[in-house]
């Protein structure tokens, strides 16, 4: 069925088993970003690091994506994020850590440019040529 239907579409499929995630790219691609900005935002905020995990998502989310040409909140929901607001138990409309958002996501361009001078490095493997 689903190879009939993407052929219908002019689309390729590519299959891969649950849990391994070594075979799908963007999968692999997005963990090791996510795990770039947590490392880098784990050397700021020691001991309690988890606790800013929303932040890092929110940064994540909402940064722009050159894959898809918007930031993923905008392409899922059809809409630019508002800012974070959270209701205290007062029931007052708060803006939660303006600052640390700004922060993350400055993070983020950060971790983004070191990945892309990364990306351009390449090992120089030696070969061989086997006589026969």
């Amino acid at each position: 069925f689903w190879k009939g239907l993407q052929k219908a579409w002019g689309t390729r499929l590519k299959f891969s088993t649950a849990f391994h995630p070594q075979t799908d790219g963007q999968s692999k691609r997005t963990i090791q970003t996510l795990e770039d900005v947590l490392r880098s935002c784990a050397l700021e905020w020691t001991g309690n690091w988890d606790d800013y995990i929303c932040l890092v998502e929110f940064a994540y989310n909402n940064s722009w994506h050159a894959s898809i040409k918007c930031a993923p909140f905008e392409m899922l929901y059809g809409r630019k994020c508002r800012a974070p607001i959270c209701w205290d138990q007062v029931g007052e409309r708060v803006i939660e850590g303006p600052e640390m958002i700004e922060v993350t996501n400055a993070k983020v361009v950060v971790a983004k440019e070191s990945l892309r001078k990364l990306a351009h490095v390449r090992k120089v493997m030696p070969i061989s040529i086997a006589e026969n």
